[in-house]
């Protein structure tokens, strides 16, 4: 067990070190930043922002002299916020997972790999954890602005809604990027991994639009493997067990298909 251990942070290590000298992962990290930001200060501050929209609804009851419903600016900020990360993931996350294994094949260490004493799934998990790793410190400053943000709420917001909200974003980065892996192991173009891990998660995404046309328990089943209704689950702040099974399965096949992977091409070369 001490061996497998050690062979998987050797190989997170080497793949986190690969993307923090990498000039491709550095432009997608700014493009994520400049995007996020956009999204940050329009929801804020935008024409239709969230101030600007509570500030016309305290004048028209003022004008009226109506009582003006609550409006939790905190929540409607984060939901909003986390919301736009989601699908900015759609873009990014492709981009940084096509490399994993389609480098390896165009360098030719991919078979290296697969035929060294190094087990398929720790090679899996260390690449995996390293890419969102990566991910997870692009998360950083954001999560800064948000605080920042959240600071001046009166009364303080309850911590719980955002945490299961990033916990919920991290979540699902995790499962995009270990499915976007094992497409990443079926071929060396780069380009055409990133083009159908996009398809692909479009396709996870929209499950439960698929499953309205569907009727009956087919359909509600069909549901329940929706990437997005989970997320939006627990961007609602409701502790749901079965969206963390879900998005844990989804993580669990990615790594398992690309480990299987890796077995028929080692099968292949004996």
């Amino acid at each position: 067990m001490g061996i497998v251990l050690a062979n998987i942070i050797a190989i997170y290590r080497r793949e986190l070190q690969s993307y923090f000298v990498s000039p491709l992962a550095y432009g997608i990290a700014a493009v994520f930043w400049f995007l996020a930001g956009l999204f940050f200060v329009m929801i804020l501050l935008g024409p239709d922002g969230i101030l600007v929209t509570v500030a016309s609804y305290d004048l028209q009851g003022q004008q009226l002299g109506v009582p003006v419903p609550p409006f939790d600016v905190p929540y409607e900020f984060i939901r909003a916020f986390l919301d736009r990360l989601g699908w900015l993931l759609l873009f990014v996350l492709p981009v940084l997972s096509m490399g994993l294994y389609a480098e390896e094949r165009k360098r030719g260490t991919l078979e290296l790999l697969a035929t060294s004493p190094i087990t398929n799934w720790a090679v899996a998990v260390g690449k995996l954890l390293g890419v969102l790793t990566f991910f997870v410190t692009m998360l950083v400053p954001l999560v800064g602005l948000e605080a920042i943000a959240l600071s001046g709420a009166n009364p303080p917001m309850s911590p719980v809604i955002p945490l299961l909200g990033h916990i919920g974003l991290i979540l699902l980065a995790a499962a995009i990027l270990s499915l976007g892996m094992f497409i990443s192991s079926l071929t060396d173009s780069t380009i055409l991994s990133a083009v159908l891990t996009f398809g692909l998660i479009i396709l996870l995404l929209f499950l439960d639009l698929l499953a309205k046309i569907i009727p009956g328990p087919i359909g509600e089943a069909i549901s329940h493997l929706s990437l997005l209704k989970h997320y939006n689950t627990l961007l609602q702040g409701i502790f749901d067990t079965s969206a963390l099974i879900l998005f844990a399965t989804y993580i669990l096949l990615g790594i398992f298909l690309t480990a299987q992977s890796i077995d028929a091409l080692r099968f292949q070369r004996q």
